[in-house]
């Protein structure tokens, strides 16, 4: 079986190639936003997925190699989207494409990289490709379902912590399970292995997003890539402001309500603030706990699939890597 080295090197080299590829075709100004984002780097999770749940069934990943460039191209078109929606600056260290580029430019490139990462999908010719097809698909449009759950929310205070988790499980959650679902079944798994691997990847990336909003605020801009404390300014309704909102006494509410419904503020202020505020009330602690919960299902979901343990054993190492973003 590939490394998970050689998988990120794989996709790493591929999606280079089409990056230069996209740069040849005109109008420049169409593509050159979309090579710019891709080039952006990122440790290219989901494509790896892709290739590592083909590799437990097939020594033949190349087949898999252009439905993974389609969800890695799927997966940067919603970044452009997503950075465009929260007025975001930075991502991966990098100005966002709406910065670099224009607003405009931002939202055409990143239609264009959603039909073009079909386009890549359709290259492979497996007698699964329909299948294969309807599970992007539902994920494509469960993942704007997320992104409009997540807008709905930011004119509410009663966000409940469910509904949070059904958001980030539509919004980040579908795409890493499809990315193993696919994998799975153009290597040749079975259906109900591939079932298993979907609700493991949905179990993983549940745990994967709630570690980004805690790093979002306890993390280190330098190795996180993007602003920290940007949910904070925003007001975005995570795991941690729902929870630090439900467990602040009498004083500690009135304190929180008041950062969230001031219109001009010292942006360096209020993250202080509001962080000090989490700390009071332990939610980074709470936010930690629910992340080992996803994890550990996760895990007894993959120790559950009636596979030899050194073809699991990539896929736990990696899922063990994601969840190791400590800054």
């Amino acid at each position: 079986m590939y490394t998970i080295e050689e998988l990120q090197k794989i996709i790493s080299d591929e999606i280079k190639t089409r990056s230069t590829e996209l740069l040849k075709q005109q109008p420049v100004e169409l593509y050159d936003p979309i090579s710019y984002s891709l080039d952006m780097g990122g440790k290219r999770l989901r494509p790896v997925l892709v290739l590592l749940a083909c590799n437990m069934f097939s020594d033949d990943i190349q087949k898999a190699i252009p439905a993974a460039v389609g969800i890695e191209v799927f997966h940067n078109f919603t970044l452009l989207h997503d950075d465009i929606m929260d007025k975001a600056d930075v991502r991966r260290n990098r100005p966002t494409v709406h910065k670099k580029f224009s607003e405009n430019a931002a939202i055409l490139s990143g239609d264009a990289m959603a039909f073009q990462s079909y386009r890549y999908f359709l290259e492979n010719k497996s007698d699964t490709l329909p299948e294969v097809l309807e599970v992007f698909s539902q994920t494509a449009i469960e993942v704007c379902e997320g992104q409009q759950y997540d807008m709905d929310f930011e004119q509410r205070l009663d966000v409940s912590e469910q509904e949070y988790l059904e958001m980030i499980r539509l919004k980040t959650a579908v795409l890493l399970a499809c990315s193993l679902k696919v994998g799975a079944l153009l290597g040749g798994a079975s259906e109900k292995i591939a079932r298993q691997l979907y609700s493991f990847g949905i179990n993983l990336g549940l745990a994967f997003q709630l570690q980004d909003d805690l790093l979002d605020t306890f993390g280190n801009q330098a190795v996180f890539g993007k602003q920290i404390g940007g949910d904070i300014l925003a007001n975005k309704k995570t795991f941690l402001l729902i929870n630090a909102l439900d467990k602040a006494n009498d004083a500690q509410r009135p304190e929180l309500l008041g950062w969230i419904e001031k219109d001009t503020f010292n942006p360096k202020e209020k993250i202080e603030a509001v962080t000090a505020l989490y700390r009071q009330t332990g939610i980074r602690k709470i936010t930690e706990d629910k992340v080992n919960d996803f994890f550990n299902t996760a895990i007894r979901i993959l120790a559950e699939m009636e596979l030899q343990d050194v073809v699991k054993q990539p896929l736990r190492d990696l899922a063990a890597q994601m969840l190791k973003r400590r800054q």
